[in-house]
């Protein structure tokens, strides 16, 4: 009796930018349902560098991916040039002075995506990995200039162009997509947003007031649905209304 062919095509491999916020969580459960998916974190110097990495094993444990890598990159703290890396530097309040978005932020880490996705690039190439996703959003944030659709582009083109093979495609899924809708595509994606953590300043309680948090807290407002992770208590030193802040 002639055997049946096997007919199981076997899954596209991909590598993962996590950081263990919100849209990294939700684009990771995209990746973890479409491709046979690897893990890569970076640690930079940033303020809740630990909480951040626990948050990004968490979640890549609980996705089931085939790897996560935590790689360690020091340039950023050394540099320094943002609030996020240089404790020189204030993580500022949301909407104390422009709106959120309005102008490019000191939380920006200069040209930081660049780093990442190089790396998660290399690791592609030894993996035969053929997609790196990274959870870039560019409306409804804090506009960071490499979370526009052109950068990623412009780093496809490079992609092409620096590589073996040249044809690892770089896969933004919700980078034209609200915060908002974030929330609503990670619930039907069963993404464990109970395991992120977003804010900037702090890594036991969020604080509720930096852009990161503010965009979140506004975002699940608008969902209607609770924010599963614990923020300062209102009336607390850190700590104003969401509503107060500035769109």
């Amino acid at each position: 009796m002639q055997a049946k062919p096997n007919l199981s095509t076997p899954r596209p491999r991909s590598v993962v930018c996590l950081s263990g916020g919100m849209d990294s969580c939700v684009t990771a459960a995209l990746a973890a349902r479409e491709t046979e998916a690897y893990g890569i974190h970076f640690s930079y110097g940033q303020r809740t560098e630990a909480r951040e990495l626990s948050a990004a094993r968490a979640i890549a444990e609980h996705l089931g991916l085939r790897q996560f890598l935590p790689l360690r990159i020091d340039l950023f703290r050394i540099i320094g040039g943002s609030a996020l890396t240089d404790s020189s530097i204030e993580v500022p309040n949301a909407g104390t002075t422009e709106a959120i978005g309005s102008k490019i932020p000191v939380t920006y880490v200069p040209f930081r995506n660049a780093h990442f996705l190089s790396a998660a690039v290399s690791w592609a190439e030894v993996l035969g990995a053929t997609r790196v996703y990274i959870g870039a959003v560019e409306q409804d944030s804090s506009g960071y200039p490499d979370c526009r659709p052109a950068y990623y582009e412009a780093f496809q083109r490079l992609i092409q162009t620096g590589t073996k093979e040249g044809g690892i495609q770089v896969v933004t899924p919700l980078i034209r997509l609200s915060k908002t809708e974030i929330i609503r595509l990670g619930l039907e994606s069963d993404a464990p947003l109970e395991l992120t953590w977003s804010c900037y300043r702090d890594e036991h309680l969020a604080c509720g007031v930096c852009e990161s948090c503010a965009l979140r807290l506004r975002a699940f407002s608008a969902a209607q649905v609770p924010d599963p992770i614990p923020y300062q208590k209102p009336g607390s030193a850190a700590h104003s209304p969401a509503h107060n802040f500035q769109a």
